[in-house]
């Protein structure tokens, strides 16, 4: 495959600056892809300026047939992304593969959303508009800057490329530094398409290059995947383009008293040790109603104790390594601290194998509110189990948080499923599932610090769309 930015229909083979992309379990060297520097991406930008006009003029069911084929290329090399997935990110070969056929839907799905493009008759016929018409259309809102996180480096990217393409919008894409390779692989796929030069430019920059993206007023929209902090504060150097932020959080669960707690723990353990907790919907706090924690617990444990760790490249492995050293020293000095005051290990809490970066499924209990891993996102292997004396009590545990991106409620009472739809601050509600159930059509965010907008094909064109008035 090629390892070199891709600007606006050309490969930049320049090697000034290298950057090393790593086997996440190995360590090994995959490759080496050139840094785009200062230059690289004003010319990325301003080929994404010139193409705006042609891919509108393209016109939406034209480019939907080409997302259509974009879809079939992926298809007909599924198995070499899912590898390359598994390599680059650690990802177990399982959920890899399941990343890929969800692309592959994730670009259906926006290439059907085009399809649906057409102005829309609205009545006016009252006061000023009486006896007259109106039509509203949606027109694309420009160029779309696109920055993206490691841990699903084809489908989050997808999530933003297939929507704006589909609705006519230039993107250029920043890929996270651990995982390039996915996103150039899939400009590979890209590039045949024909779209107008400049509609599609996938550059792997530093920080400083980035930010010369994010504060670039040409650039109409900026969709970002990724931490708090970072979302938060591009936010604040954007100027006055829109924003899309997917931010994270530590997504909690409720077991609620008529529940199957077998099944229930079952569903929860694979909700927080899949992919090492490395999604922005793992599980992380679990509330039961006080009368089950007990056997609830020991349920979890028995659970927990199920899931199989280590090389992602064999197919039984739920929990493969962190993405690296780093993270997987902080996981392990959050949970020391956590014991330090005063919480007890349930099982796990400790590095299965330091060599990868592998660390034990682990739960805690005697946790509060101000310990990181309580109040913050793991984005590890580790889930806090706490009882609710009631589910009052444990509906108000879930919004003492400052994150508020996906919950999970196990109960078959529709009084209570009813209450905690209309009282949870959290973007989406999963019934009897765990907070990471995502179906990728959606609309899909958070509020409060996990982000704003909305993604999903349909939900993410929206966002990238203004709409026009005709009035006759």
């Amino acid at each position: 495959m090629r390892t070199a930015n891709y600007l606006a229909g050309v490969w930049q083979e320049q090697r000034k600056e290298l950057h090393g992309v790593r086997n996440a379990y190995t360590g090994e060297l995959i490759a080496e892809v050139p840094l785009a520097d200062a230059s690289a991406m004003e010319q990325a930008i301003a080929a994404a300026v010139k193409a705006r006009g042609p891919l509108e003029a393209l016109g939406a069911m034209e480019r939907a047939a080409r997302l259509e084929r974009l879809a079939a290329a992926i298809d007909g090399r599924a198995e070499e992304f899912a590898q390359l997935i598994r390599r680059e990110a650690g990802k177990p070969i399982t959920y890899a593969r399941t990343e890929v056929a969800r692309a592959i839907t994730t670009v259906r799905l926006a290439a059907a959303e085009a399809r649906q493009l057409g102005d829309t008759e609205i009545d006016v016929d009252y006061d000023a508009g009486r006896g007259r018409k109106a039509w509203v259309r949606r027109v694309p809102v420009g160029v779309v800057a696109a920055i993206t996180p490691f841990n699903f480096p084809l489908n989050l990217v997808l999530h933003k490329v297939a929507p704006a393409l589909a609705m006519g919008c230039p993107v250029v894409l920043k890929p996270a530094p651990q995982t390039p390779l996915s996103a150039l692989l899939l400009a590979e796929l890209i590039d045949p398409l024909r779209f107008p030069v400049g509609s599609f430019s996938a550059l792997l920059c530093n920080t400083s290059v980035a930010e010369q993206l994010v504060r670039d007023e040409r650039v109409a929209l900026l969709s970002f995947t990724g931490s708090d902090a970072v979302g938060w504060r591009l936010k604040e150097i954007c100027g006055r383009k829109r924003v899309a932020l997917e931010l994270g959080g530590n997504a909690a669960v409720i077991v609620d008293e008529d529940t199957d707690l077998v099944s229930a723990a079952t569903i929860i353990a694979q909700g927080a040790f899949a992919y090492a907790g490395q999604t922005c919907i793992s599980t992380q706090r679990i509330y039961v109603v006080e009368p089950l924690f007990a056997a609830f617990s020991d349920a979890l444990v028995q659970a927990t104790s199920t899931i199989v760790s280590g090389d992602p490249a064999r197919t039984a492995v739920h929990n493969g390594p962190l993405i690296d050293a780093h993270h997987c020293a902080r996981i392990a000095r959050w949970v020391e601290e956590a014991q330090q005051a005063g919480a007890t290990v349930l099982c796990g809490g400790h590095v299965l194998d330091p060599l990868h970066n592998v660390y034990a499924p682990t739960l805690l209990t005697g946790t509060h509110a101000a310990m990181r891993v309580n109040a913050d996102e793991a984005f590890g292997p580790v889930a806090v189990v706490e009882p609710a004396r009631s589910f009052d009590e444990a509906l108000q545990l879930v919004n003492a948080s400052r994150y508020g991106l996906q919950a999970g409620l196990f109960s078959n009472n529709e009084q209570h499923i009813q209450r905690a739809f209309a009282d949870l601050e959290v973007g989406g509600l999963i019934i009897n599932g765990a907070p990471g159930l995502r179906v990728d059509g959606m609309p899909y965010g958070g509020v409060k610090h996990s982000g704003l907008g909305r993604e999903g094909p349909r939900y993410a064109m929206e966002e990238m769309s203004e709409r026009r008035v005709l009035l006759r």
